[in-house]
């Protein structure tokens, strides 16, 4: 370590000494008083890992230290974080390849025990149960059995990696949501580490393998989502470039009003980010409302910010901040330690402080705030509560379209202009599907509630939404309330402590008489784990092509995620979760129309059974203690009798089993050897798909249910399993054959080659033959076999959503070369650097369709200059022979990213970086 500022300090703390790089020091010499707290994060991050220039120099440092808050990001950092934490969807591939890269090191000279996590890593499984079972005492354990039993393979391949590979750990199912186990248990705030014979203090950084790692912002620790490569090279030391963002400031003042929740904050807040603009950026929360924030509330908001669109959501640390380490069961010592080094460093915050400066600011009166939802398809689509009839009108209309409906004995087509219709003729065509359901006679219609789900990181970690969910439930038992027949309930908490504070209020109880049971301790509904629906209401709505809705308390409602048959999606806090179970549908106003009637038929509404603000935080004060944090994570590495009777194989490098369907050696290292290769010009491609705006990676990576007639359907159907057996595309995550196979398969994705019909299919063209219909997989390995590179076409916000690195995998393993877009989200770009797809932005205004493309065309990309050129020129040929010509802007935006470019993938550049030391 270099220290050419001469910023080294000693920090001695309840009789421990300790080094640290001493921001007060650096300040000797540049004014950095008024730098944001992510700032100084960044800075001290630069300061420890100085290395004379071959990574991090003076001018590095320099550069923050003199940062210019209205620049635009020009120069480049490397960021290393201090830690690394997985969920078990993109984990999985983490550690597959971790096991491949053992085995290819050793393929090129090196030795298998090179490859291992050098900075601590910690995998929580998460993602893989399902909602399976519901509305029943035994759902949890029921959920569990078959948890295990379809995901056996994948636990086993884990273990190995836990017994395997050094400073990895591995938190077992039923132990509760990764980022609400990071905020409870696994974020220190401020690290210590001993290095070269010293006892280093510094602050706690993270990157996750799932976008919403940005929660832990809440608690002051500087991180953010990244793809599994990307966190693959954290693990094998290799540092991040990033550019040295803007940091918007997003000042708080008041406080939230009664019946107003975290959540409702939450969802102006991303509304107003998002219209700003925020992608790229770090955004910043100051102003004397944080003295009225609890730390539950702080994670919520920094939970959305993939949601607003920025880098990371982040808070200062403060004494709320230790309030919550005090009440998680962290050790005095522990918390002593951040206290101490944050005062030390500048990075304690206090009411009524300096403001620091800004790139922009907003503000917000949080007692402006009014309850809220978000949705049908974006999180950012804010819709007051009061409006929600009024949108459900707007936007069924768009989702109808095309469908026959048969009214009494009149038929009426729905197709319109546009594909909207006046409200006034969905009214007279509104189909019902009447069903019969838990023995009662129910009619099922568009905006009919068909899941209402109190799930995802984004809620379930905050007392206050939960117990307020509870609360409102046990009002509503008490007014004779139930939830409609047709809704699928669940409750799946963020983690083992929050049953325990359920059910030590008393309310868990009263959730459960409303069908809100435990089915199981993870993502669930959030990220489409929602399961099955009722067979009377599946066919309900088929019969009508019924436009049903799902209400959630997570934090993505993208299209097809929530569930294939499900058109609508809202979030929302968990008593409006609760409150719209009751009611049934979401074509309801639920400020004025009453949710039901009680035994004696008096109307009962909303406001009759909402909690007030005082209840709630009597009933938190009452039963939120650390001892339950305590009891809960006392051995949290653990596990239960299922994880810890599993079998798995030992061994430096995995024994890979040839029949898996989930567990395979990929092929991107295959042949590999250890010359560099050139960054050269595409020919002669052919396009894949044209796409419009928002294409997430939901769209483009696989992560719900499997359809047996779809690619991988047929393919896991070949390899002998049933379609009962499919599992989920997230659960097979560690097989590439399945994987690619989903990859842009979405049923609601829509490629504007075919008029924009949804789902994943394209058109092949072949020299002298009409262009063939074909599934996207089917033609690109019809092209493959031809040697025929693929290119893609986006519009704005290509990639947006969660951090899916299978979204660039896929995507290589197709044939794509490059994908022109008219802006990308922020990891998704990052990840096609990352598996060698260049990614390619069109000029302010220019387009596909400006362009004139259809995707017949034959396309180059010359002018690349093996990286050096920011500039490349696109040659698309027509059918008739004519050429049209035009530039995009080359995003590899750092020269690290050129040089990950040329080596094919930053794993292969890790790989040959290894294979060419010594083994230790």
């Amino acid at each position: 370590m270099s220290d050419s500022f001469s910023t080294r300090r000693q920090l001695d703390v309840n009789g421990r000494s300790f080094t640290y790089f001493s921001l007060p020091a650096l300040g000797e010499r540049f004014d950095i008083s008024k730098l944001p707290y992510s700032m100084k994060i960044l800075l001290e991050n630069l300061l420890r890992h100085e290395d004379d220039g071959m990574t991090v120099g003076r001018h590095h440092i320099e550069a923050i230290a003199q940062w210019d808050a209205g620049a635009e990001p020009d120069t480049e950092i490397a960021f290393m974080p201090a830690r690394v934490v997985l969920q078990d969807f993109t984990g999985v591939p983490c550690v597959v390849d971790l096991a491949a890269m053992r085995d290819a090191v050793a393929r090129l000279g090196g030795n298998a025990s090179q490859i291992n996590p050098l900075i601590p890593s910690e995998l929580v499984i998460d993602h893989s149960v399902q909602v399976d079972v519901f509305g029943r005492a035994d759902a949890l354990d029921l959920n569990g059995k078959i948890e295990f039993e379809r995901n056996l393979e994948r636990y086993s391949f884990l273990r190995w990696g836990q017994k395997a590979l050094r400073n990895f750990k591995v938190v077992p199912p039923n132990t509760g949501i990764v980022h609400q186990v990071n905020l409870e248990n696994l974020a220190r705030v401020v690290c210590e580490r001993e290095v070269e014979g010293e006892l280093l203090a510094f602050p706690d950084t993270v990157f996750g393998t799932d976008s919403h790692t940005t929660m832990i912002n809440g608690i002051g620790v500087l991180g953010w989502g990244v793809g599994g490569i990307e966190a693959e090279a954290a693990m094998l030391g290799q540092p991040s470039s990033m550019l040295i963002p803007q940091v918007v400031g997003f000042k708080l003042t008041g406080r939230l009003p009664e019946g107003a929740t975290a959540t409702d904050l939450v969802l102006t807040v991303t509304q107003m980010l998002r219209s700003h603009g925020v992608v790229g950026k770090f955004v910043e929360f100051f102003g004397e409302g944080l003295q009225h924030l609890p730390l539950a509330d702080r994670a919520t908001i920094g939970n959305m910010a993939p949601e607003y669109g920025a880098t990371c959501g982040i808070f200062p640390i403060d004494a709320e901040a230790l309030t919550y380490l005090r009440l998680s069961g962290r050790s005095e010592e522990q918390i002593a330690l951040v206290e101490a080094y944050a005062r030390a460093q500048g990075l304690w915050h206090e009411p009524g402080q300096a403001e620091a400066r800004y790139s922009a600011t907003l503000q917000l009166d949080m007692s402006e705030v009014k309850p809220s939802l978000a949705g049908p398809k974006r999180p950012q689509d804010r819709v007051l509560l009061s409006d929600m009839k009024a949108n459900f009108a707007a936007n069924v209309g768009g989702m109808t379209s095309g469908r026959t409906a048969r009214v009494g004995n009149a038929v009426s087509d729905f197709k319109e202009e546009g594909g909207a219709q006046p409200q006034a003729e969905h009214l007279a065509a509104k189909p019902i599907s009447r069903i019969r359901i838990h023995d009662q006679d129910a009619e099922l219609c568009d905006g009919s509630v068909v899941i209402a789900a109190i799930t995802s990181c984004t809620n379930t970690s905050n007392p206050a939404v939960m117990l307020g969910a509870g609360l409102l439930a046990r009002n509503a038992a008490a007014r004779g309330l139930k939830a409609a027949p047709w809704v699928k309930t669940s409750l799946g908490p963020g983690s083992l402590v929050v049953t325990d504070y359920l059910k030590k209020a008393g309310v868990m109880d009263d959730l459960e008489k409303l069908g809100f049971f435990v089915v199981g301790y993870g993502c669930t509904t959030c990220i489409g784990n929602s399961g099955p629906l009722p067979d009377a209401v599946s066919k309900g709505i088929a019969a009508n092509d019924l436009a049903v809705a799902a209400v959630l308390s997570g934090n993505r409602n993208f299209e097809g995620r929530i569930h294939a048959e499900v058109k609508m999606n809202y979030l929302a806090s968990p008593p409006l979760v609760v409150a719209y179970a009751i009611a049934g549908t979401v074509d309801i106003d639920l400020t004025r129309d009453p949710l039901g009637k009680d035994p004696e038929g008096n109307e009962v509404y909303l406001r009759d059974i909402w909690p007030t603000n005082k209840e709630i935080g009597d009933v938190i004060a009452a039963t939120v203690g650390p001892e339950l944090f305590a009891q809960n994570y006392a051995d949290v590495f653990k596990g239960d009798t299922r994880w810890n009777t599993i079998a798995s194989p030992d061994g430096e490098s995995f024994a890979w089993d040839a029949t898996s369907t989930y567990i395979k050696n990929p092929p991107y290292f295959d042949g590999m050897t250890m010359t560099v290769g050139s960054i050269d010009d595409v020919l002669g491609a052919r396009v894949m798909g044209v796409f419009g705006d928002s294409i997430t990676t939901d769209h483009i990576s696989p992560a719900g249910n499997i359809k047996k007639d779809s690619p991988a359907g047929r393919f896991l159907q070949a390899r002998g399993v049933q379609p009962a057996d499919f599992n989920s595309y997230g659960s097979r995550r560690g097989n590439d054959d399945v994987m690619v196979r989903g990859t842009f398969a979405n049923i609601r994705i829509r490629n504007l080659m075919l008029g924009g019909e949804e789902g994943g299919n394209t058109l092949y063209f072949s020299p002298g033959l009409a262009p063939e219909r074909l599934a996207i997989y089917d033609a690109a390995m019809k092209y493959k076999a031809d040697g025929i590179p693929l290119v893609v076409f986006a519009g704005k916000e290509y990639g947006t959503g969660s951090s899916r690195d299978w979204a660039a995998k896929g995507t290589n393993l197709l044939g794509v070369k490059a994908v022109v877009a008219e802006s990308f989200e922020r990891i998704h770009r990052s990840n096609l650097v990352g598996m060698g797809v260049l990614p390619l932005q069109f000029k302010d205004g220019e387009s596909a369709r400006s362009h004139g493309l259809d995707g017949s065309e034959s396309i180059d990309v010359t002018g690349l200059k093996d990286g050096a050129s920011k500039i490349a020129t696109i040659v698309a040929r027509k059918p008739d022979g004519t050429e049209h010509r035009f530039d995009v802007q080359v995003l590899l935006l750092t020269p690290k990213e050129v040089e990950y470019f040329r080596h094919g993938g930053i794993l292969h550049y890790v790989l040959r970086q290894l294979a060419a030391r010594p083994a230790a």
